[in-house]
């Protein structure tokens, strides 16, 4: 989005790169006191678990220099961690000047917090994503997320053994990053121990330009997550013409209508998975449905139809006094071209 902003005349401040921790939330509390007089507002994304620490400390920072800025909800954890946590999650998102989600998702868990959460979609550029209506489906099954436990990789694993005992020359190749819990090496030895590693390909992590490509090397498109918002991954899929078959979980069934966008089975219900794979390659019709109603779903998801609607928020909240329940109102200096990104 940043970069976007700044190809819209926008100036830009990006914070923080830093992949350790510690050096991420000291450069991104050093550049909102830093460059202060820089900045007209901010966006913070906010996440569950440890990372949400990095929202709220950066936020109790702007608020004393006086600056607004938009949280963004994200990951599928969030409801359950402000379910954990419900005082300081309300303390932080009622001190926002605007809140935004990716999904009705996590828009409609978090409105009794804060009843004017935006609906803000993840978007894409789609003009990369080459569409291609799958007219008849072949056994080539893609998977592309991290390796980590929450999104079920062995599932993917299972399902292609399943396709296998059947008779089906299913092949299974798994694109994402190594995220370090064991994952990868736990899939990669499930495998082996239902016999069809040679059927299985590890692209490992690979550039986001190269994803189309990727997708299109299948027919088919697998997201076995236990936990989940509004995933780019499964846009990008759609966007590509891939019949999309996932777990339900998350924000899932509000992105993919069953039936119609995609098919929809429980979590971790590998036999079930296989089923619907089973009827996207005996139906035609239905696969050629699938493809063609998820790519229309996904023009709404273009760049030119989100950055828009965040420009004018941008400029909305910059032109506003800051909500500061706390410690009074501070009606701040802006100007229409001043932005910070803190990702």
């Amino acid at each position: 989005m940043g970069e976007r902003l700044q190809e819209s005349g926008y100036s830009v401040i990006f914070s923080s790169r830093h992949l350790g921790k510690p050096l991420r939330l000291l450069d991104m509390l050093w550049t909102a006191v830093a460059r202060k007089q820089h900045y007209d507002v901010t966006h913070l994304d906010v996440f569950s678990g440890p990372a949400f620490i990095w929202a709220e400390t950066v936020a109790w920072t702007l608020r004393r220099l006086g600056k607004p800025y938009i949280l963004t909800l994200r990951g599928g954890n969030l409801p359950g961690f402000a379910v954990r946590w419900p005082g300081r999650v309300h303390s932080l998102l009622r001190t926002a000047a605007a809140v935004t989600a990716p999904s009705p998702y996590l828009q409609r868990a978090f409105l009794p917090v804060r009843g004017d959460t935006q609906l803000l979609p993840n978007p894409i550029e789609l003009s990369r994503y080459p569409f291609r209506r799958r007219e008849t489906c072949s056994p080539r099954l893609v998977w592309l997320r991290a390796f980590h436990e929450i999104y079920d990789p062995r599932m993917a694993i299972e399902v292609l053994s399943d396709l296998r005992k059947q008779g089906m020359e299913a092949t299974l190749c798994m694109v994402g990053p190594d995220k370090g819990d064991g994952s990868l090496q736990r899939t990669q030895a499930k495998a082996q121990e239902l016999h069809v590693e040679k059927w299985v390909e590890f692209s490992g992590q690979i550039a986001k330009e190269n994803v189309p490509v990727w997708l299109n090397r299948g027919d088919i498109f697998l997201n076995t997550t236990t936990v989940d918002n509004t995933p780019v991954s499964v846009i990008e899929a759609m966007a590509c013409g891939l019949p999309v078959v996932t777990t339900n979980v998350g924000g899932i069934p509000e992105l993919l209508c069953d039936g119609e966008e995609g098919l929809l089975v429980p979590s971790g219900d590998a036999i079930a998975m296989t089923r619907a794979i089973t009827s996207l390659l005996q139906n035609p019709e239905l696969a050629k449905r699938l493809s063609l109603a998820a790519r229309k779903k996904v023009e709404a998801f273009d760049w030119s139809v989100i950055l828009p609607q965040w420009e004018k928020l941008l400029t909305e909240v910059a032109r506003k006094p800051m909500p500061r329940p706390d410690y009074g109102t501070t009606r701040l200096r802006t100007t229409d071209h001043k932005a910070a990104i803190d990702n």
